[in-house]
């Protein structure tokens, strides 16, 4: 067992491991936690990352039996005294949705109705990359969420963090506590999704198995695919009649 000397509340180990996992309690509120009036600016690329993700899941939850929808930076609130302090995830799950529909501005979770994303994808922006590494999972634990994906297709993120890394994922276990369970370059599970997430690129992928052969496709990709099954199948059909027409003409 290594020695552990006792500072106060800090334990510090006497000789070096080869990794460490904390946990620590987070207030519901900080002041850093106040939205900025108007949209944040992001490059294309970080625009076409979270896109992407918003728009396979649009298409999944067109075929998904569960009530939801997919929001895009909207912004969620969790204390009506301080109704300014939230947070607004690149990508979001609503299950369920409000009843407001499209007419929804903020999910603000003291309405009724109004529940906490049970997934939120957050895309590094590489102009302000620090808090997706240090501080963002702290507001997602205040707020409620059940599984956070932080996705850095440019590893921008600090070194000094143990980054940069392509995919974070954090998930909250049977005791509310948040903790981050997967830091690297593999694919992570989902259990929202019953899915896996795959960092490829600049893109992240949501598939039903890890290797990725079953990706979840954006919905005008899943039509083309399923157009293009209907062709191949189509030619086979009319392959084998036409095998089966010249073998009855030679009998």
């Amino acid at each position: 067992m290594p020695a552990v000397t006792m500072h106060g509340t800090l334990s510090v180990v006497t000789h070096p491991v080869a990794a460490v996992s904390l946990r620590y309690v987070v207030a519901p509120v900080t002041d850093d936690w106040v939205l900025p009036e108007g949209t944040v600016p992001e490059s294309i690329m970080h625009d076409q990352a979270a896109q992407h993700i918003k728009l396979v899941l649009e298409a999944w939850a067109k075929r998904c039996p569960r009530r939801v929808r997919v929001a895009r930076n909207l912004a969620v609130r969790w204390l009506e005294d301080r109704p300014k302090i939230g947070i607004d995830p690149d990508v979001c799950l609503l299950e369920p949705p409000p009843e407001e529909g499209e007419e929804l501005k903020a999910l603000c979770l003291w309405k009724p109705g109004h529940f906490a994303p049970p997934i939120c994808f957050e895309v590094v922006n590489q102009n302000h990359p620090h808090k997706d590494y240090t501080n963002v999972q702290d507001r997602y634990a205040a707020m409620g969420c059940r599984e956070l994906f932080v996705f850095d297709p440019l590893l921008a993120g600090p070194a000094s963090l143990g980054g940069p890394v392509p995919l974070q994922t954090w998930q909250r276990d049977a005791t509310g506590v948040f903790e981050r369970v997967h830091f690297g370059d593999e694919p992570a599970y989902s259990f929202v999704l019953d899915a896996w997430v795959l960092p490829r690129g600049r893109l992240l992928e949501i598939a039903d198995d890890r290797a990725g052969d079953s990706l979840w496709l954006e919905g005008q990709e899943r039509e083309r695919a399923e157009k293009e099954r209907e062709r191949a199948a189509r030619m086979a059909l009319e392959q084998r009649v036409a095998e089966l027409e010249k073998k009855a003409g030679e009998r």
